[in-house]
């Protein structure tokens, strides 16, 4: 029976450690990313806001930049795209004083692609210069990805640029403002032309990485930790050599699934009221449905009654009911959670949820594989119990003969 607890114990360390490693090293999407022209760039980067790349080649000592930036989801042709440097560095106006490469998607033929000045916040990106000598602007609209190419002289001796990317509706033939969402304010950054290093604006990084610090947590507590503890309980419990140890297990998986997962769901709550105008409505009552059911478990566990209390049986079906349900909706909201990254960063996650998916179908494979060798030791134990009560029987005879000679 040890060599079954250590192989449990061994398979929730695998478990947890597989989905750890696949979240924090998750490869970069524009990696992988081609171009029609078959153009090569030196460096790349995911952007944090709206599911956006852009690709690079500098030349320091020239002050060269090549660039092609890519926006996605973009499917219909009522939309404007740009990406933008800041001539004066400014990161937190970065509108303003920007200069823009604007592509508009036509019905038939190639976006049309020209340069923007923004004066203010309240500009249309009607066509103008910009402070930067350019040339090979263009654009691209396959798949429902728009791509801005365009090389541009940057002043001698620049090593760094502050950035900005939108996209926004189209009324005819002129661009109107953008959303005002979190995401589409927080897509500006200062990037390191050389290192690639950035930094965000508005708080952008920070809030992107709560929003991973949010994912990783709630899914190995309420999605990975809480099935697992409900699989020790279940079938170690069967073995008789394995009482008490599978009890303090079950708690211990259980007891550290809430305690991170509280942590999650209250810095759900904190990313919720920081993403002004962005809510996921369904994903947020499951995530409170779940802290509440978790914390009726935790109280069952503290008025749990002796086993042979009157009560137990209700107790019992109590715990099941409200375990189950707490582990089904944890599933679910998971998969919400998921759902709502796709909305904010599209398929850059997709690895994540491949990595979730796994885990679910191999705990879902163990349950199966114990769930049969358990009910055939159950089955063996219980014909093993009736010969045993037959044996009894035939010995001490069933009318009490068997303990004596029989009196003739």
């Amino acid at each position: 029976m040890v060599r079954n607890l250590r192989f449990m114990f061994l398979v929730s360390i695998l478990i947890t450690t597989l989905f750890t490693k696949t979240t924090l090293s998750q490869t970069q999407t524009c990696s992988s990313q081609t171009f029609n022209n078959n153009e090569k760039f030196s460096t790349c980067r995911d952007l944090p806001q709206l599911t956006s790349y852009l690709h690079w080649t500098f030349d320091q000592s020239t002050g060269k930049l090549d660039i092609a930036f890519r926006r996605t989801g973009i499917t219909s042709t009522d939309r404007w795209v740009a990406w933008a440097i800041n001539k004066n560095n400014d990161l937190t106006s970065a509108m303003t004083g920007a200069q823009a490469l604007v592509a508009v998607p036509q019905s038939s033929g190639s976006p049309k692609a020209y340069t923007s000045n923004i004066a203010n916040a309240g500009t249309q990106l009607a066509e103008s210069n910009i402070s930067y000598p350019h040339s090979k602007l263009s654009a691209t609209h396959t798949n429902g990805e728009v791509t801005i190419y365009a090389s541009l002289n940057l002043p001698i001796g620049t090593t760094s640029l502050v950035h900005l990317w939108q996209d926004g509706a189209m009324s005819g033939t002129a661009p109107q403002a953008h959303d005002m969402s979190s995401a589409n304010q927080q897509s500006k950054e200062s990037l390191d032309l050389t290192s690639g290093v950035t930094q965000q604006g508005s708080g952008g990084g920070s809030l992107s990485r709560r929003r991973n610090t949010h994912g990783i947590l709630n899914a190995v507590s309420w999605g990975v930790l809480m099935p697992l503890g409900a699989v020790i309980a279940r079938y170690l419990k069967v073995f008789k050599s394995a009482d008490p140890a599978w009890f303090y297990l079950h708690v211990t998986c259980q007891t550290a699934a809430y305690i991170v997962g509280v942590a999650g769901w209250g810095t759900g709550l904190k990313l919720g009221s920081d993403s002004v105008g962005v809510t996921y409505s369904t994903h947020r009552a499951l995530g409170i449905t779940l802290f509440c059911l978790g914390t009726l478990q935790v109280f069952a566990l503290l008025l749990r009654p002796n086993k042979d209390h009157k009560i137990r049986i209700y107790w019992n079906f109590y715990h099941w009911a409200i375990g189950y349900a707490t582990i089904i909706i944890s599933i679910i909201n998971i998969f919400k959670g998921f759902n709502a990254l796709e909305v904010s960063a599209g398929d850059r996650y997709d690895n994540w949820k491949h990595a979730y998916t796994g885990i679910i179908a191999a705990l879902g494979g163990i349950a199966v594989l114990l769930e049969a060798y358990t009910w055939i030791i159950v089955i063996k134990r219980k014909k093993s119990e009736n010969k045993f009560s037959q044996g009894m029987n035939g010995t001490n005879g069933a009318n009490g003969y068997g303990s004596r000679p029989q009196q003739v």
